[in-house]
């Protein structure tokens, strides 16, 4: 399966992104009680910024799968909590929710495809994530894909586990990946592990 992205239109998608952000799995995305008007007007704020782009991730059948945001933590509140290198760019990424059984594996599937589009862009050498601290199935999900835990930190919305993904630990772990056989003892590195769809970060 690929994939591929086009930018979010706050308006004609809020109904389907509502769809998504308020069922249960999506709690940690912090939109449980949002309206459609309620995400038309939070994606057209992020739209505007011209520091934060929301996308859609569309599979090979023309269905939207997913939903990213991409954001320079220089502009964010992460700023106030961490020394910001040259290179660095945020990430969000919320899964649909599964149209049938969840296919073990489709999650870190979904993680791959948007961190190498990160790292396809020019000037990327780290992607930056800030998950809820109690998020621990997106905790494992971030791991399996090169991001190192660097500490809990305090948001003005939550308290995050601040790690990073270098383009180095990203490709290590992408061919732990592609070669799961290489980790025979360690499931981690296995694309078929039960991380199902579903996880948000």
């Amino acid at each position: 399966m690929s994939y591929s992205f086009r930018c979010v239109d706050a308006v004609a998608d809020a109904p389907l992104l509502h769809s998504w952000v308020t069922q249960p799995y999506a709690s940690f995305w912090g939109m449980l009680s949002a309206t459609v008007d309620g995400v038309v007007e939070e994606y057209s704020k992020i739209q505007a910024t011209g520091h934060h782009h929301a996308l859609l991730g569309i599979n090979d059948d023309g269905v939207p799968v997913f939903l990213m945001e991409e954001y320079l933590p220089a502009a964010s509140p992460l700023a106030a909590v961490y020394a910001v290198q040259e290179g660095d760019i945020g990430m969000h990424l919320l899964v649909a929710p599964p149209s049938g059984d969840p296919e073990p594996g489709y999650t870190a599937a979904v993680m791959d495809a948007v961190l190498e589009r990160l790292f396809e862009k020019p000037g990327v050498e780290r992607v930056v994530v800030e998950p809820d601290s109690r998020n621990l199935k997106i905790h494992v999900l971030n791991e399996r894909l090169g991001f190192q835990p660097a500490g809990v930190v305090n948001l003005p919305d939550k308290e995050a586990l601040l790690s990073f993904c270098t383009r180095q630990d990203y490709l290590a772990a992408r061919e732990g990946l592609r070669h799961p056989q290489d980790h025979a003892q360690d499931h981690s590195h296995d694309l078929s592990a039960p991380i199902h769809q579903g996880a948000s970060l």
